[in-house]
């Protein structure tokens, strides 16, 4: 957040702020994405003016770029890990009168 305010201007940094704050998200790329919309809009030539919240659209969700990437991923498939091996690691065979159960410690 710190240093989008390095590359761009203070009022679109404003405004992006203020957007991402009215729709609820909270993030970082959430806020570069409204500030940069913010200065689209600026250098865009004014061919009509517009009304950046029109009555008649609802209010748009904003999603954060994290959980769009963690709903894109593709299925694992992999066998879910298993500690049998090492288990067996474990085990040893005693042969003296020990009390201790196997497993546990000495």
């Amino acid at each position: 957040m710190l240093l989008l305010g390095r590359h761009i201007a203070h009022e679109h940094l404003v405004a992006g702020l203020a957007t991402a704050l009215r729709a609820g998200a909270l993030t970082a790329d959430a806020v570069a994405l409204e500030a940069r919309k913010a200065a689209q809009t600026e250098e865009e030539p004014a061919s009509a003016p517009r009304d950046p919240h029109p009555a008649s659209q609802p209010s748009a969700t904003i999603t954060s770029l994290h959980e769009w990437r963690l709903a894109h991923l593709p299925p694992d498939t992999r066998p879910l890990p298993s500690v049998t091996p090492y288990d067996q690691l474990l085990r040893r065979h005693r042969t003296s009168g020990s009390t201790h159960h196997e497993g546990e410690a000495q």
